[in-house]
Parts: structure tokens; C-alpha cells; sequence
């Protein structure tokens, strides 16, 4: 029996490495990465930070 869990990125098992877990919005279900970066080049394959920035408010 395995308990291993797919990282979202590169499909190692996340439970051996140091896992990082994104929700999205008001949903439960959490996205597993094996670390930062995976979570960093996933981010970056998929242009997710393109045209997305904080306001700051003056």
C-alpha cells in the first residue's frame, strides 16, 4: 500500500521531499509541489504570474 502523493509539477512523491500545498480561492482542495521549486517553475511554465501584481493603495 502506498501513501505517496504526486507532486503537481514533476510527479515525484511529495511526502519525501519538503512539500509545499497551494489552495486556490475559496476552494478545500490543495495542489501538492515538492518544494518552492517546483511550485516556482510551475508558476513560470505557466505564465501565472504574467500580468498579475498587487496594488498598493496611496
Amino acid at each position: 500500500m502506498s501513501d505517496a502523493i504526486d507532486c503537481a509539477y514533476c510527479g515525484c512523491d511529495v511526502t519525501v521531499h519538503d512539500p509545499v500545498y497551494v489552495r486556490e480561492g475559496d476552494t478545500t482542495q490543495e495542489t501538492p509541489f515538492c518544494n518552492y521549486g517546483c511550485l516556482a517553475a510551475h508558476v513560470e511554465e505557466e505564465g501565472l504570474a504574467v500580468g498579475t501584481t498587487c496594488s498598493i493603495g496611496t
